[in-house]
């Protein structure tokens, strides 16, 4: 089975950048859609930034678009969060999340599923 590892999360204060790393197992990374989703107490999951199979097409939700950045590294089995200019608000538990082919970023849609990283924005 497709096995998915968040890494990266940690305490920044307000204005600083996290990356976050999900490496897979198991299977070559290059058939699968990612995704990054972020969930809180009292709120559904919701998807943050997601990116094509191929890396050409890629999603942000609007709350992180300009701050946060998604890429992959096929050969390296690994794709990445970049976060910027953070903001408490965004302090969640952030998943990564794999599906083959393509979606539209709904949590539904992936199949795969890590097991979460804390982020945390505060001073």
């Amino acid at each position: 089975q497709l096995q998915l590892v968040e890494s990266g999360g940690g305490l920044v204060q307000p204005g600083g950048s996290l990356r976050l790393s999900c490496a897979a197992s198991g299977f070559g990374l290059d058939d699968y859609a990612i995704g990054w989703f972020r969930q809180a107490p009292g709120k559904g999951r919701e998807g943050v930034s997601c990116i094509s199979s191929s890396g050409g097409s890629v999603i942000y939700a609007d709350s992180v678009k300009g701050r946060f950045t998604i890429s992959r590294d096929d050969a390296k089995n690994t794709a990445y969060l970049q976060m910027n200019r953070l903001k408490p608000e965004d302090t969640d538990v952030y998943y990564c999340a794999a599906v083959r082919g393509h979606s539209d970023c709904r949590p539904s849609e992936f199949r795969y599923w890590g097991q979460g990283t804390q982020v945390t924005v505060s001073s």
